[in-house]
């Protein structure tokens, strides 16, 4: 006989009960709400002449759609279309963009690992598109479909990472006609964060929205924002159909994109700072009063990737002051316009994981952050001016920006009394080592690196006189030993399964090589 009072019989023998209690944490950060005053470089009148300026560039010189669908879109909308130039009147551009939503969820399969974009809501996305990888070895090679999956599962397990993104590493060993299948199902099984969508082509993002109506219901995805794509112009002032053929696939189905301009400074844009930000923004604003075109009230991201380049080498730089100024002012005016905008994060030039990738990559990080950028992707891995993602700088990224999160956080009052009363009962020359407070409090005090070395030197030399590359990739290989694959519904992932197969009867294997920035 039971009753509703029965104790349930006790489970497991002792070292199952160890193993549980010890087994390795790896729970996801919660999307960051910034707290720390913005960087605000601009006042009130400049960012009204950044605005101006914009507007003017795109009534008077106009934005090129090499796109006959987005040619008709625009002319039906009222815009003054004259071949493919297409000039845009700032009373439609503005009326246009007023109707994006200013904060978007984004729903993870895990419904607890969903996110909130907009405001002071932020999250950090890896890197994408690398065409070599630094593996567990360090070694610099060309990448394969497991080393994805690699990525992936670390993305996964780093709690700092709220996103799989997509390609991470180009997958080489699988024919690129064929590559956004199986990198969208990497990203979709190996963690249950939210992810990214492959926007090489407008056929290709419908197959990535086919795949996420699997995972979701195309009733679920009607309303809520599943999946993020990634549309790049071609500055100056050109977008592309490649591109407008995947912002339609992803705005008909009201999932979000990132409108972003390729900036390379002084090469496609002015070579002074602010002018290059009001061409930016023209370009941005052309593509977001798009996304409005296709489906009114549809999520989008003010998008951009910045870099400036050496004028002695041609050579795109990583890290500079220009780059954190564009951020700034790229804050404000998304802020200016209320809308969600993206950056780029813990970018390097290096070619390891040495002191100029530790410096490019702290640069921007700490620009970012005082930006107030909400969709924060390339925040691990990028080196090489995003021609490799390595390993090693893959999870120390991850941990810089889980320190990043604890600054943005701001300050903490909640134990201000208790701490001040510790003062009181140490008194002059004591230490406060013992104290109960410290007791209570010490392991949330202050944050600990563990990727840096703070021990004595002859501790260091003890242990091995281990750099951050080699403990990057030690950390790297314990979180893989580690790693669980999230549950996913059988019937889903054989699915899935099913329609990657009959996808890739369909298309033609060809090679070729594509990257998202």
């Amino acid at each position: 006989m039971t009753t509703d009072n029965a104790t349930p019989a006790r489970r497991g023998g002792r070292g199952e009960r160890r193993a549980i209690r010890t087994k390795p944490q790896h729970d996801m950060l919660p999307g960051l709400i910034g707290k720390l005053p913005l960087t605000e470089p601009m006042n009130a009148e400049q960012v009204e002449r950044i605005d101006s300026a914009s507007l003017d560039i795109l009534e008077e010189v106009g934005v090129v759609f090499r796109d006959d669908i987005a040619l008709e879109d625009w002319r039906k909308a009222g815009a003054d279309v004259r071949g493919e130039r297409v000039h845009l009147d700032r009373a439609l551009v503005k009326s246009l963009i007023s109707t994006i939503p200013s904060e978007i969820t984004l729903h993870a399969r895990n419904p607890q690992k969903s996110v909130a974009l907009g405001g002071r809501n932020s999250i950090f996305v890896p890197m994408t598109g690398a065409p070599y990888l630094r593996d567990l070895d360090d070694k610099r090679r060309a990448p394969t479909l497991d080393d994805l999956a690699t990525f992936h599962k670390l993305s996964h397990m780093l709690p700092a990472m709220h996103s799989s993104a997509h390609h991470i590493v180009e997958p080489m060993d699988h024919p690129i006609s064929h590559r956004h299948l199986r990198i969208t199902q990497s990203s979709m099984v190996h963690s249950d964060k939210t992810f990214m969508g492959m926007t090489t082509s407008g056929q290709n993002a419908e197959d990535v929205l086919d795949m996420c109506t699997i995972l979701f219901g195309a009733d679920f995805m009607e309303d809520h924002a599943v999946v993020v794509g990634n549309c790049n112009g071609n500055s100056p002032l050109v977008w592309d159909e490649t591109m407008l053929s995947a912002m339609r696939a992803f705005n008909r189905r009201n999932q979000p994109v990132l409108c972003s301009p390729f900036v390379l400074g002084g090469a496609n844009t002015p070579a002074s700072t602010v002018p290059t930000v009001a061409q930016l923004n023209a370009e941005a604003l052309s593509a977001l009063a798009y996304t409005q075109v296709i489906r009114k009230g549809c999520p989008a991201i003010y998008g951009h990737y910045l870099s400036t380049v050496s004028m002695q080498s041609g050579a795109p730089m990583a890290g500079t002051p220009e780059i954190s100024l564009m951020n700034f002012m790229i804050g404000q005016m998304a802020r200016h316009y209320g809308i969600p905008w993206r950056t780029s994060n813990t970018l390097g030039g290096a070619k390891t994981l040495d002191a100029q990738a530790g410096y490019e990559s702290a640069t921007t990080l700490m620009a970012v952050m005082l930006s107030g950028a909400n969709y924060i992707w390339h925040s691990a891995g990028w080196n090489e001016a995003g021609m490799h993602c390595s390993m090693a700088k893959f999870v120390v990224d991850s941990e810089q920006c889980a320190m990043a999160y604890r600054m943005a956080e701001g300050l903490k009052w909640d134990d201000f009394d208790e701490a001040l009363a510790a003062v009181r009962d140490i008194g002059p020359g004591g230490h406060y080592l013992g104290h109960p407070h410290t007791q209570e409090k010490f392991q949330q005090a202050f944050f600990m690196p563990k990727l840096f070395d703070n021990n004595s030197y002859e501790q260091w030399i003890a242990e091995g006189s281990k750099d951050v590359t080699e403990r990057g990739l030690a950390t790297a290989r314990a979180m893989l030993d580690s790693y669980e694959k999230p549950d996913l519904d059988a019937a889903i992932s054989d699915e899935l399964d099913d329609y990657i197969a009959r996808r890739e009867r369909e298309i033609p294997a060809m090679d070729a090589l594509n990257q998202e920035f």
